[in-house]
């Protein structure tokens, strides 16, 4: 089997509005964005300091999207079971914050929850290689991680068309995932590289058009490019 083709379009509440978080989260959902990107920051592994679990527990009533967790923080596994409880469908860890990553992954496997691992730009994909039957969802990040609104780094396209050729190869469907300024000059070329999950913080919640008329843009640029693509192969 191998990665997906499906096009999954997960706005990152990073760059909503802190005062009406709920809202936001329903806008996204409304416009059609399957998954709703929650990084957590802690200030120690990124320069950033975010949400806790308490904040996903008390948004989880209020929209039914794919509560994507991305744990930018320093041991993780210590909040594996607090996330999981709190209404994480899937929780992503940082390749470079787990000392034993495959223990870390069996044990949200064992939450319930689907598994993702996130690498920084600077990180190798081979830390990957003896775990990928563990892993439903590769994040590349395409920026450093700590902040949004950062430009895209077309230096990770390669890592994309890796990261997918690696997934290829699992015996079963892993999505590949960018993390970081995705926007519709920027998303035709991840498509192409092996992407589709879209994490979109500012040029969704930023948009002068609107959430809806971002989703949409980003959307139909992904399928257009995903169309084009199968045409020619």
């Amino acid at each position: 089997m191998s990665t997906t083709n499906e096009i999954i379009i997960a706005p990152s509440i990073l760059s909503a509005d802190f005062s009406h978080l709920a809202l936001s989260a329903q806008s996204a959902e409304s416009a059609g964005a399957e998954y709703l990107h929650i990084d957590i920051m802690d200030g120690h592994f990124v320069p950033n300091f975010t949400f806790g679990y308490t904040m996903v527990k008390a948004l989880r009533p209020h929209s039914s999207a794919f509560f994507d967790v991305h744990l930018m923080i320093e041991n993780p596994d210590q909040y594996l079971g607090d996330f999981a409880n709190a209404g994480a469908d899937g929780i992503t860890v940082q390749v470079e914050a787990c000392l034993h990553l495959q223990r870390t992954l069996s044990r949200i496997k064992a939450l319930g929850k689907r598994v993702g691992v996130a690498l920084n730009p600077h990180t190798p994909l081979d830390f990957l290689e003896y775990v990928l039957e563990d892993i439903d969802l590769i994040n590349v990040m395409t920026v450093n991680p700590g902040f949004g609104g950062q430009t895209f780094l077309a230096s990770m396209l390669p890592k994309l068309t890796d990261a997918k050729r690696m997934a290829d190869r699992s015996s079963r469907p892993i999505l590949i995932e960018i993390d970081g300024g995705a926007t519709l000059e920027t998303v035709e070329a991840a498509v192409r590289a092996g992407a589709n999950v879209l994490v979109a913080g500012s040029s969704v919640y930023g948009a002068k058009e609107g959430v809806t008329e971002a989703v949409r843009g980003l959307r139909e640029k992904a399928l257009a490019t995903t169309l084009h693509t199968a045409g020619k192969a």
